[in-house]
């Protein structure tokens, strides 16, 4: 059975600590995320189609909308991941130099020594909320720093992000992607948010994969989870609540929506949501 040991929400963005032995359906992300083994057996991340190993002394980074889906290397038997989830923002304020957008440079990332030890720290005072540790967000970004900093190692660009400008979007797929971010939770049919942009569905959904990098689908379901996750961790609503608002037919198949995209149930995520850094 999968569930969070410990969730952090800060300025930062999220950091949590996963014991998970169950695979994940692909999806994708607005923000970037590291993720590091713990404890366990090795797993593994299929990025984009490519596999990697979740393993000791072997992290993956995952650039923000590149699809992924987690499984297990051995049925059955748990792994405990530390995963980083890191806003945008927080990445063009820290990379070596100005950029229109965020990526790593690869998505294999060695764990140093001086890596290891962040992990060790940052898992310890997860596991031992009662012990005050002022240091944690300056830790996330001074190991997210590092990761980020090897994945541009020995790459063609030499440590600096993608030098290209903003993507000029046709004008259909930034009306679609407003209508998506206004809606998200109210919108019926994919096919609506086409028709309103005018445009038939096969022609929408090539043109939106060609222009965003994911499918329409995953690109809402990724709304979805993040209105999901802020409302779960602002702790007001009951758990069916939020999936009625977010638009699902019950709570059973809001609860399949998160387990499938999140791992866990939202209810567990709830109960291990810690206090803001």
């Amino acid at each position: 059975m999968s569930f969070p040991v410990a969730v952090c929400h800060g300025v930062f963005g999220r950091v949590c600590l996963f014991s998970v032995d169950r695979p994940m359906v692909p999806h994708a992300h607005r923000e970037g995320h590291l993720i590091f083994h713990v404890e366990g057996p090795p797993g593994e991340l299929v990025v984009e189609g490519q596999v990697w190993p979740v393993s000791p002394g072997q992290a993956v980074a995952v650039s923000p909308w590149q699809t992924h889906l987690y499984r297990p290397r051995v049925a059955g038997l748990p792994v405990t991941t530390l995963v980083l989830y890191i806003r945008p923002a927080w990445f063009l304020e820290h990379a070596r130099s100005a950029t229109a957008s965020l990526s790593f440079g690869r998505v294999g990332i060695e764990v140093t020594d001086a890596l290891q030890r962040l992990v060790f720290l940052t898992t310890h005072f997860m596991l031992n909320p009662d012990h005050d540790d002022c240091d944690m967000d300056e830790r996330l970004s001074i190991l997210t720093q590092a990761a980020f900093d090897q994945s541009w190692q020995w790459t063609a660009s030499d440590g600096c992000l993608s030098p290209s400008g903003p993507t000029r979007r046709d004008y259909r797929i930034r009306k679609a992607l407003h209508l998506l971010q206004e809606g998200a939770g109210e919108i019926g049919e994919l096919d609506d948010v086409a028709r309103a942009v005018g445009l038939s569905r096969p022609h929408f959904y090539k043109l939106f994969r060609d222009q965003v990098g994911v499918t329409p689908k995953l690109y809402l379901n990724t709304l979805l989870m993040e209105r999901a996750i802020d409302l779960l961790a602002d702790g007001a609503n009951p758990v069916a609540d939020i999936g009625f608002d977010l638009g699902f037919s019950s709570q059973a198949s809001f609860s399949r929506f998160f387990i499938g995209n999140g791992v866990v149930a939202p209810s567990a995520y709830r109960r291990s949501v810690q206090s803001p850094l």
